[in-house]
Parts: C-alpha cells; structure tokens; sequence
C-alpha cells in the first residue's frame, strides 16, 4: 500500500543525489547522500505546510473556545441523564462551530504519518541494498559505499561495526533526541494553554519533552545510519517551524502569548 509513496520519495532522492553529483558532489561520498535526504525533509515539510497552517490556526480557535466550553462543562457537571448530555454536546457543538474548530484536529497528524512510514521503508529497503523506484542497483551499491565519519550511512545498529560507528550513532541519535526536547521545552510547552487543564494532562504536558528525546535515542540505536541523517535534518526543521509559531503566531492564552502582548506594550 505505501509502495507509491516510497517511489515517489525514491525518486526525490535518486534525483536530487543526480543533481549533486552533477554539481561536483561525489557519487559516493556522505555529504551528497546527506544533502539528499535532507532535499526529502524540505521538500515532504514544505508540502505539508498547509496542514501546519491548519493545526496553527485550529490551536488558537480551540484557545478562543476554550472558556465557553469549561463554562458549558462546569454547568452540566453531575448531569448524567441522557437529557442533559444531549444538551451539552449540542451546546459544545455550537461553540465549536462559532470559532470554527475543526473535529478532525488530529486528522493532520495522521495523514503524515504513511509519509514517515513510507520514508523509514524506503531508507531501511536502501541500506539493506534492494533497489527501490528510481534507487536502481549502481545507486544504491553507491550509497551502500557512503560513509559519515567511517561509519556506512547503509550500517544499523550500535555494536558490530567498531567503537567508531557507535560513537557516530550516538552522537545523531543524541543530536536528534537533543533538538527535539529543545523544542518540546522551549516552544511548544510554552505555546500550549494549560490553564483549566487536567492535572493529569498538564503533567503529561511537561513530560513530552523527554518522552520524545527518549524515544528518538532509544530507537536512534537500531535503524540504519542514513535514517538517523533524517530524523536530525526533521528535527531541526521542526525546531525552526516551531519558533516561528512561538514567536509570531503563539496561541491564547498560553505563556508564548502573554509574552509576546508584554513584548508588544
């Protein structure tokens, strides 16, 4: 199902490593390699800008909503009849729809997640050297060829392959996990209004940051090489993406926005 995706995304590789090596690059040095998947991350992140916009603008019309809806739960709060439940979700509906707030607020997220997966496929059926769309046999015996710092951007895992490839995997997989809690920390916490909020949800809040960073060096110690080139080029577009969103386009109520309407007096 995902194998239209992974050509298309092979082909964005084949020919931008093409286009590099026509530039000087060598065919089967890392840097164009790493230019190349980094080319992916541009290209697949711009494409997905509108559905950024989208979740942007569906985050600060959830702010807006967001003390009509606490007023209408606080007031329906211990109504179990089916009466008043009816009611409630109507009224929230009807919020809901003044500020238009999308239903499908995580539908966004979700479209984007057959493009990861197709990407990990695509890089992982590359490093294990099977031809894939327009990554025909010499392009990927190139790649196979490729090494970052003596480390073989087709190689996975930590041990097996020297002290040299497992300070290299370390390093990225640090790197990446590294950005993303600077992120998580820096922008997107403070950009999230967690006034009214749960106390089990705002404690989950606060540990995004590390169970992200956690994540990405756990799994960063087992995928090949050149994937881990992607996840830090993702991450650092995310960094940029969402200070951007932190400083221009905070959302209601959260400490980015008071920030920035003090900035602003």
């Amino acid at each position: 199902m995902l194998d239209p995706l992974k050509h298309v995304l092979s082909a964005l590789l084949s020919h931008t490593h093409a286009l590099l090596t026509h530039l000087g690059a060598d065919p089967g040095g890392a840097v164009g390699w790493c230019l190349s998947i980094a080319a992916i991350v541009v290209v697949v992140r711009s494409l997905l800008l509108s559905i950024t916009i989208h979740q942007v603008r569906n985050a600060r019309r959830s702010a807006l909503a967001r003390p009509q809806l606490q007023e209408i739960a606080q007031r329906y709060k211990g109504r179990t009849d089916t009466e008043s439940v009816r009611a409630m979700m109507e009224e929230r509906r009807a919020v809901s729809a003044e500020h238009g707030v999308s239903r499908l607020g995580c539908l966004p997220v979700l479209l984007q997640v057959p493009l990861w997966i197709a990407l990990y496929h695509l890089l992982s059926d590359v490093a294990a050297g099977s031809p894939v769309g327009s990554m025909d046999a010499e392009q990927v015996a190139l790649f196979d060829r490729a090494q970052l710092f003596g480390t073989g951007l087709a190689d996975s895992g930590m041990l097996g392959h020297g002290g040299l490839h497992l300070a290299v995997v370390l390093t990225l997989a640090a790197v990446a996990a590294l950005v993303s809690f600077a992120t998580q920390h820096l922008f997107v916490m403070p950009n999230t209004p967690t006034e009214g909020m749960p106390e089990a949800m705002q404690q989950a809040t606060r540990m995004m940051p590390t169970l992200s960073a956690g994540g990405l060096l756990l799994t960063g110690t087992f995928v090949p090489v050149g994937l881990l080139v992607y996840w830090v080029a993702s991450q650092v577009w995310t960094l940029g993406q969402s200070l951007v969103v932190w400083r221009w386009f905070p959302t209601p109520g959260s400490r980015a926005a008071r920030r920035r309407e003090a900035a602003t007096d």
